[in-house]
């Protein structure tokens, strides 16, 4: 190989590596900035792709965001377990036609469970609005995600009812 060849594939070879190392630098930049990500702003995009997904109808996104075996308490004293019956339960609300208008939330992480609070208010059947305080506690994933394992839409239910 003359020089003058020997130089270009150098120059090549250096530039591949330099190209190699650069794109290695940006994807773990991006990993690095997605494991930066703060607890509290995942548990909240968890609530934020659970409530929209529910406002679109859309039942496979608004289950991609429970645990497998999640709890969730659709009327007061009936917790709902299992996909079937969640699905139905979901099904059964969202055909109701009921949209919610979603209030301030509150997130408190202790280690890998986290509790939401969020007050929510709703047309009732009769005109008058109806409201409640959402309790949700989340647990981590191993991959790092936040997912619903006990959903208590109407979780102030005891101090209204005086029970």
């Amino acid at each position: 190989m003359s020089p003058s060849n020997a130089e270009g594939t150098n120059m090549r070879i250096v530039k591949s590596a330099a190209l190699a190392a650069a794109l290695l630098a940006t994807a773990g930049a991006v990993q690095a900035q997605e494991t930066a990500m703060p607890d509290e702003t995942r548990v909240l995009a968890t609530i934020e792709s659970m409530t929209s997904a529910f406002a679109a109808g859309d039942i496979d996104r608004i289950m991609s965001t429970y645990a497998p075996g999640a709890v969730v308490v659709g009327e007061p004293g009936q917790p709902t377990r299992g996909d079937a019956a969640l699905r139905a339960m979901f099904a059964a609300f969202i055909e109701s036609g009921v949209s919610f208008n979603y209030g301030e939330h509150e997130v408190v992480i202790a280690g890998d469970t986290a509790l939401h609070l969020m007050k929510w208010t709703a047309p009732g059947p009769d005109g008058t609005e109806a409201s409640a305080l959402s309790v949700a506690v989340l647990r981590r994933q191993p991959d790092g995600a936040w997912k619903m394992v006990i959903d208590h839409p109407s979780g102030d239910r005891v101090m209204r009812d005086g029970l």
